[in-house]
């Protein structure tokens, strides 16, 4: 993300600028990120992951939120767009139009380069701080692999699982759905091994 904010910018500053502009950009502590555009594969993994939920939650009370959907942390004063999330409970809207989520209990990010370091430690920090929120799934987009972190019941502890073998599937037990591996990256081409930087699952 780049820096926007030349001097201190309040929130009703940025929800104003935000209302007009043609881009989407996060807030947070008196500055403001513009929030760097997708790739293809980005885009496609977004278009899986909601095709699967919404078929699975069907007509029942969670809803799946686009990426156009802001959401805030009012415990942080975080205002960012999650790529994807599930609200189950009426939804919880604050601000003129566009309004800002305050209940998701769901989060998913797609990670990419630019962004993963921050989606999986500070961006994170702020996310648990929503009382509502009990699952953040964080997505690769240059390998498949899927981590999903749960929040204990009653606590501020999280719980860690992955999945990135052939066939696999990962619960998710907050909106009582799977995601199969081979359904969120369907059509998506990933790069080889051998063009891509090595990682840990768990860096």
């Amino acid at each position: 993300m780049s820096d926007l904010a030349r001097r201190w910018i309040s929130p009703e500053e940025y929800l104003e600028l935000e209302a007009l502009a043609d881009t989407k950009s996060e807030y947070f502590d008196g500055e403001i990120f513009a929030i760097e555009g997708t790739s293809f594969e980005h885009s496609l993994i977004c278009s899986n992951l909601m095709n699967s939920l919404r078929s699975q939650l069907g007509e029942g009370p969670c809803l799946v939120v686009a990426t156009d959907q802001r959401v805030l942390v009012s415990e942080t004063g975080l205002y960012t767009y999650p790529d994807l999330m599930v609200v189950c409970d009426k939804p919880e809207l604050v601000g003129s139009r566009p309004q800002s989520l305050l209940n998701p209990r769901l989060i998913v990010e797609i990670l990419s380069d630019s962004t993963e370091h921050y989606d999986r430690g500070q961006k994170f920090e702020h996310y648990r701080k929503i009382a509502t929120l009990q699952e953040y799934v964080l997505v690769s987009s240059d390998r498949r692999l899927i981590e999903c972190r749960t929040r204990r019941e009653g606590t501020d502890e999280w719980m860690v699982a992955f999945c990135a073998d052939q066939g696999g599937r990962i619960r998710l037990n907050s909106i009582d759905c799977s995601l199969e591996l081979d359904e969120v990256y369907r059509n998506v081409e990933l790069p080889e091994p051998e063009t891509r930087k090595p990682r840990s699952p768990r860096s």
